[in-house]
């Protein structure tokens, strides 16, 4: 889990707190949204870094920003974060919630590349490919990379599958350049 001790410390209190008030998925939502927002949108990202904005200004454009899109309560947490001045800190602590939160569900993601985009029929055979070698519930991200010709290519954690044709190829001109055969002409 990448992160310092104090977000790591201020995640695990917001999932507690989250446990507790039996408002978990809630406060899940909430968070996958405040990390969408760090990763579109680096003025939000700089301002929370900024230190020559002030703390009640900081407040203010906070809440304008996320009162009407997350629960009170997970507003009221990022604020007492601001308030103790460890908003720069927001982006890394959402993160290590969003770990938090899928080992406590036994949630694992994985991303599957292809060449085209995949029907609903082959993602249904990958989700059960996968399922059934974690035993595990699967957040599937699917990406498009037209250089992998066409195959697969799964990655989930630090595993990787690749079945693509791109590495095939590569791996025939290996085997072709290894050929110590000269023929006589």
């Amino acid at each position: 889990m990448k992160g310092t001790r104090a977000t790591i410390r201020y995640a695990k209190a917001l999932l507690q707190l989250s446990v507790e008030k039996d408002f978990l998925s809630q406060s899940y939502n909430d968070m996958i949204y405040v990390d969408q927002l760090c990763s579109e949108c680096k003025d939000f990202v700089l301002l929370l870094k900024s230190p020559i904005v002030k703390t009640d200004l900081k407040l203010k454009i906070i809440n304008e920003v996320l009162s009407n899109k997350i629960s009170e309560t997970s507003l009221r947490f990022i604020n007492i974060i601001t308030s103790k001045k460890r908003e720069s800190l927001l982006p890394e602590m959402v993160c290590n919630f969003i770990e938090l939160y899928k080992a406590q569900n036994n949630i694992q993601s994985a991303t599957v590349t292809t060449a085209v985009p995949l029907s609903s029929d082959t993602k249904k055979s990958v989700l059960n490919y996968i399922k059934n070698q974690t035993k595990s519930t699967i957040e599937l991200k699917e990406l498009v990379d037209e250089s992998i010709i066409g195959g697969a290519i799964i990655k989930m954690g630090d595993k990787q599958l690749d079945a693509s044709v791109s590495k095939e190829i590569l791996e025939l001109k290996q085997i072709f350049n290894q050929n110590l055969y000269l023929q006589d002409f």
